[in-house]
């Protein structure tokens, strides 16, 4: 398999043909994943070269679908992997476990007990626990959701930031240690910032 221009091709659409609102969503994010699946993937011990760059190309193809639709885009980027890669070489079996690593990242996450699965699931959501990331990176999903009609105002944002830091998880043991008391302090400020718009809300109000 030719995992280069498989990934070249792939990032190549992206750069070329993904909508310019997709804020969060961009080739920057995909590039970040599969940055953070590399990262991942040896900390937590994968040494096969063909599990590490099926993992690789998961990453790259995890949100190609959204060169077509929205919703439902995990589907759609096992459609163009299905469609795109047996010309790099790639067999089915391959592509079947590339299709199903893409889909553990549907939300929410569905990684099961595939090792490759959770790594690729974390490697997603690393910025959560980043601290100089978490920040600037949500507020460009908050201005993508905004832009789509998804997100009504920062008060509702906020709130559904609290319900899915305080229900997420990481999968990873290298995660878990690397990310999760940091996503946690990450919850905190948010709880913190929503408290205060509402204080600031009651207070116009009255």
């Amino acid at each position: 398999m030719d995992c280069h221009r498989a990934e070249t091709y792939v990032l190549d659409l992206l750069r070329r043909h993904l909508s310019p609102t997709l804020l969060y969503h961009g080739p920057h994010h995909t590039l970040d994943v599969v940055e953070q699946a590399d990262s991942l993937a040896r900390a937590e011990g994968i040494t096969d070269a063909q599990e590490l760059a099926l993992l690789r190309t998961a990453a790259f193809y995890h949100d190609s679908g959204f060169l077509t639709t929205y919703q439902g885009h995990e589907a759609a980027g096992c459609a163009l992997a299905r469609q795109a890669l047996p010309g790099f070489g790639y067999t089915e079996a391959q592509i079947e476990l590339i299709c199903r690593l893409i889909m553990a990242t549907q939300m929410p996450q569905s990684p099961g007990n595939s090792h490759l699965a959770q790594i690729l699931c974390d490697a997603d959501l690393d910025y959560l626990g980043r601290p100089a990331d978490f920040w600037p990176i949500s507020q460009t999903l908050f201005e993508e959701l905004k832009t789509r009609g998804r997100m009504a105002d920062e008060t509702a944002w906020l709130e559904l930031q609290v319900r899915f830091l305080g229900s997420h998880r990481y999968w990873t043991p290298t995660a878990t240690a690397r990310r999760e008391a940091a996503k946690q302090q990450r919850l905190a400020e948010v709880r913190i910032r929503l408290a205060e718009l509402r204080n600031s809300q009651n207070g116009l109000s009255s």
